[in-house]
């Protein structure tokens, strides 16, 4: 093993070579990026401004990834993680990092972002944080499970980079009202001595266990995954998890059989109680299933809707809407409560589904949703409506939507991204020159603390006819 100094070292390092660098940002995994003789150095566990000393480990394209020696100097926003597993699981990534830094790097990415991927400087609204519930602000878990040849259960989240589980039994970015019941389930399951493998690579079993609370009713509902049925004593264990704690109002079993990255099958049997919860959000009553897809952060999602709803209000007072991408109604039903009529756009039937049920629940009737191509729906039902609501999946909008909004010409836009590139790509082709909006906001909000996610709300007026 060699040790150099930057200067020193002039060409491609080997393994072993040893370094001093300054960290100068964090990769979307949480990792230090660093320069060094015009190479990218990633290193994990650094924060920008830190000094270290790093011995260089591989080349990966045109990257150098390296691993921490020694710290030289250290930023007054590192802390100590609140997990004690911090370092090794997949979960989160910049736990080290204390909260306000979080936010302070956040805002700064989206900035940076938003100029370099879309040439946009627009000033961007301090982000929405909660620091109350920078820990405990997930209301739904699904944790890897596998049993090893020694007959071990091990239930967690995948060690960094890898599928290898990381053993938990507490997770302190779950609600509590999930964490309290990881240990226990573990060791019921523990007992059970059912197979257990989320990747299917060593044969049928379990896969996952799901845990969906409400945290403004506290009901929850617990949910095995599995790629079969064939689990002795499978009811009366579930039979006994509804006995021992009133709080679950549901156990099921989900099916999936596929070796895919998908965690939850179509097919959701129920084991006892009931296939729904209840949770209330912005004085709505919703019903969540197994699958139903929710923000995993209630009180952040009711934040960003009271932001959309406080711009729609300036607004002309009767208005059409369209909420594209809209799952289960988390925005559409909050629009419908205000008196404005809204029609809602989703592919997934069981979200279509799920959603008149819930607008039927709250007495809604100025409210309906389609189910099928959100492209091709709003290619034919645009032109007659006011305001178009944009919540699409993190690869962006398709090119078809893009092409109809430029051609059908909404009077606002409003998109809410939970991808900071793809926002980018999109808006610059929807604002001046390129397209008739300008933005009136950029709100970013804080859904995911503890990790580098980001989202953002772009409120657009249009200027042009």
């Amino acid at each position: 093993m060699t040790s150099s100094t930057n200067s020193s070292l002039t060409s491609t390092p080997a393994p072993g070579d040893r370094v001093e660098i300054t960290c100068v940002d964090l990769d979307r995994h949480g990792n230090g990026l660093a320069r060094w003789n015009n190479w990218v150095v990633i290193v994990n566990d650094l924060l920008p401004g830190e000094r270290a000393q790093i011995e260089f480990v591989r080349r990966h394209r045109n990257q150098l990834l390296a691993r921490k020696v020694q710290s030289l100097e250290t930023v007054s926003s590192r802390r100590h993680p609140p997990c004690k597993i911090a370092k090794e699981c997949g979960g989160c990534s910049i736990q080290h990092l204390n909260d306000h830094g979080q936010s302070l790097l956040k805002q700064s990415h989206l900035r940076e972002i938003l100029l370099r991927l879309g040439q946009l400087d627009h000033k961007i609204e301090p982000i929405m944080t909660d620091y109350t519930r920078a820990l405990g602000y997930r209301n739904r878990a699904l944790i890897p499970l596998y049993r090893n040849r020694e007959g071990q259960l091990l239930m967690g989240y995948y060690r960094r980079g890898s599928h290898q589980i990381i053993d938990l039994d507490r997770c302190p970015v779950l609600d509590r009202g999930i964490d309290q019941y990881l240990a226990w389930i573990k060791d019921d399951l523990q007992q059970q001595n059912w197979p257990a493998d989320s990747d299917l690579s060593s044969g049928e079993g379990l896969r996952h266990l799901g845990i969906r609370i409400g945290q403004k009713t506290r009901q929850v509902l617990i949910t095995l995954v599995s790629s079969t049925t064939e689990l002795y004593g499978l009811h009366q264990q579930a039979n006994e998890w509804y006995r021992r704690w009133p709080e679950v109002k549901g156990i099921t079993l989900n099916i999936q059989r596929q070796k895919n990255n998908l965690i939850l099958g179509q097919e959701t049997i129920l084991l006892a109680g009931d296939l729904y919860i209840e949770e209330h959000f912005y004085n709505l009553s919703l019903l969540l299933s197994t699958t139903t897809f929710f923000q995993v952060n209630t009180m952040q999602a009711e934040r960003i809707v009271f932001k959309l709803l406080e711009w729609l209000f300036t607004t002309l007072p009767e208005i059409n809407i369209i909420d594209a991408y809209c799952g289960i109604g988390t925005i559409s039903l909050p629009i419908a409560a205000a008196g404005y009529n809204v029609i809602g756009l989703e592919l997934h039937a069981e979200a279509i589904a799920q959603a008149k049920k819930n607008a039927l629940r709250n007495n809604l009737d100025n409210v309906s949703f389609l189910c099928g191509d959100v492209s091709l729906l709003l290619a034919k039902i645009l032109q007659h409506h006011d305001v178009l609501v944009l919540d699409p999946p993190r690869k962006g909008l398709d090119q078809m939507v893009i092409k109809t909004i430029l051609s059908v010409r909404p009077e606002r836009v409003a998109y809410l991204s939970c991808d900071p590139a793809t926002l980018a790509r999109d808006l610059k082709q929807l604002i001046v020159p390129n397209g008739p909006y300008q933005i009136d906001q950029l709100q970013p909000i804080d859904f995911f603390p503890q990790t580098m996610h980001i989202e953002c709300l772009a409120l657009l007026i249009r200027i042009s006819s």
